[in-house]
């Protein structure tokens, strides 16, 4: 059968590689075009465009770059009636894949989901949308079920691949890794201040304002891959400092407590039973148009999946050195760690254990051979 998958970011091309993966297993004939990057061009099938050529971060770098956006959506259209698939699979990124499903369901394709729009967040009326111009979907957080069945609409829930990435990385040394990347013996207290150099710089100030209190700690910057050393160099003024990049689950699996900013992150250092203090803090007109529009009662992806609060999180006026000072100090007593622990182990239950791509893939090929017959 022949698949079209269209994943848009870093993100998507580690979730679409997998899934490609499960779904040669389960169909070996399996003809793939995609949108994705090196991950997925790795596994096989042929790459359209690589998800480089198409990032652009927010409301304005968007309008700017409108002409080349609908240019490429029009060049996807076109792409996808030669190839004529026998579904299309969208990973995720929503602003371009749901004007592509639209289109789709219009001249009759199979239009298949993984891995949800955060509708439950924001602007929940695209659940209209995604009802009339998806056919299936496939989600990786357990409340996302509930939340679709508020809107008559029935989604499978698969599990969290994160779970797989992480349980099929090559295991990490302690020793070697210190001693490769110049670290000290002193236990570590990981910094994963975002991606984005705006994020970074509002984040990293706040966290090294506390290396000398911990001076039993060494504080290790996880670096970005999208961001080079010298971004980050500003920030090291203290020996008791160290920057390792695009190394960030090798750091955190031998890390005793971190400081994350909130995002996925937040949830790839629970499932690696870090304690940590999510942190956030935007601009104040950003933020208080956020406030507007996202309806949460919590910010990390934790917290949200466990519906209550398991991970302190500090926001806007409330990330500042004191606070910091005072939720780092808790994470780091025995007890309060204890207690985190059995929270992370059960998050993980929550999650659904392993084989969200294997889960996915035997649910498309099942559904689309159940239409071909």
């Amino acid at each position: 059968m022949k698949y079209y998958i269209i994943a848009g970011e870093a993100s998507g091309d580690l979730h679409g590689s997998n899934l490609m993966k499960a779904l040669f297993k389960q169909d070996e004939h399996a003809d793939i075009r995609f949108w994705g990057g090196d991950l997925m061009q790795n596994v096989g099938g042929e790459l359209v465009l690589h998800y480089k050529e198409r990032q652009f971060m927010g409301f304005a770098e968007v309008i700017f770059n409108l002409r080349k956006i609908l240019g490429l959506i029009k060049f996807c259209k076109t792409d996808i009636k030669t190839f004529q698939p026998d579904v299309i699979i969208f990973i995720d990124n929503s602003g371009f894949n749901l004007r592509v499903a639209k289109w789709a369901k219009e001249h009759k394709f199979k239009t298949h989901y993984y891995i949800s729009p955060q509708v439950w967040a924001s602007r929940a009326n695209r659940v209209e949308k995604i009802k009339r111009d998806v056919d299936a979907m496939y989600c990786i957080l357990p409340f996302e079920k509930a939340f679709y069945a508020k809107y008559n609409f029935d989604v499978n829930f698969v599990g969290h691949p994160l779970i797989d990435a992480i349980a099929d990385r090559p295991q990490v040394e302690d020793d070697f890794f210190r001693k490769e990347n110049n670290l000290s013996d002193l236990p570590i207290i990981a910094l994963l201040p975002g991606s984005r150099k705006q994020e970074i710089t509002k984040m990293l100030g706040v966290m090294l304002s506390l290396v000398d209190d911990f001076e039993d700690y060494q504080f290790v910057i996880a670096g970005a891959p999208s961001q080079d050393f010298d971004f980050y160099k500003p920030f090291i003024k203290h020996d008791n400092i160290n920057f390792i990049s695009n190394k960030t689950y090798d750091l955190l699996s031998v890390s005793t407590a971190a400081l994350v900013t909130s995002g996925t992150a937040t949830l790839e250092t629970a499932l690696f039973k870090v304690p940590q203090v999510v942190c956030y803090k935007a601009n104040a007109i950003s933020y208080q148009i956020a406030k507007r529009i996202i309806t949460l009662k919590y910010i990390s992806l934790v917290n949200l999946i466990m519906d209550r609060e398991v991970v302190t999180e500090l926001i806007q006026g409330d990330l500042n050195k004191k606070r910091l000072k005072k939720e780092l100090t808790a994470i780091l007593d025995s007890e309060n760690r204890e207690q985190l622990f059995l929270d992370y182990y059960e998050l993980e239950k929550i999650l659904g254990g392993r084989g969200a791509s294997e889960n996915a893939a035997k649910l498309i090929v099942a559904s689309i051979k159940d239409a071909n017959n």
